[in-house]
């Protein structure tokens, strides 16, 4: 994996690249995080690479342990059962106000989105595969007009991603995925309230019982 930097906005190239070294499994759960290594692979100096680690530990992806450095945060089943919970209430809610407030060019942009999903899938591309995600619930966020509900969901996203990346690795999720987005997207573009609610909910169900 190429974990090298571009010189152009370092800060966040650096947390970019590394966060998404995580969530492939480059880095697994629980693995000691050298800082002269990482350093050495990103090509960035140690206070870039500090200022990289805090922010990520602040979303949860890495703990900083005393006397023994950064490692990868291991996500507990008890943890990650919790995140669904919380996920199923407040993505159930935001699929519900967005159906109420959606426009013709959201409905677009969602369509779009689940298209490119459904285009990592089949190459089996999983960055692109979350990217394309973070994408289609980023215009539900949007149209849900509830900043927070928003905040709350963005405060998870990180942690959601590393689940995501876990789940999707299983056989067949990914396209049992596709039709659960895909019944989420019909329910938003048809206005149909208690169907988007629906829709949501059993999306992360499924993905809570696959993990």
């Amino acid at each position: 994996m190429d974990l090298k930097v571009s010189p152009q906005t370092v800060q966040l190239e650096t947390a970019r690249k590394l966060r998404a070294a995580i969530m492939t499994g480059h880095f697994k759960p629980g693995e000691r995080l050298v800082e002269t290594s990482l350093c050495e692979q990103l090509g960035v100096s140690r206070t870039s690479l500090r200022e990289t680690l805090r922010m990520l530990a602040a979303e949860k992806l890495i703990v900083m342990n005393p006397n023994r450095g950064p490692s990868v945060a291991i996500i507990s089943w008890e943890e990650a059962d919790q995140i669904y919970h919380v996920r199923a209430i407040l993505e159930g809610e935001m699929a519900a106000l967005a159906a109420k407030r959606v426009k013709d060019t959201d409905v677009e942009e969602m369509h779009a989105a689940l298209k490119h999903f459904e285009e990592a899938v089949a190459a089996s591309d999983t960055l692109i595969r979350l990217s394309a995600t973070t994408d289609f619930y980023e215009v539900i966020i949007r149209c849900s007009d509830n900043h927070i509900i928003g905040d709350l969901i963005h405060g998870l996203h990180a942690r959601i991603n590393c689940l995501r990346s876990r789940t999707m690795a299983s056989p067949g999720r990914p396209r049992h995925s596709i039709k659960e987005m895909t019944a989420l997207y019909a329910a938003i573009a048809a206005r149909d309230v208690r169907g988007a609610r629906a829709a949501a909910v059993a999306h992360v169900q499924a993905a809570r019982d696959e993990a």
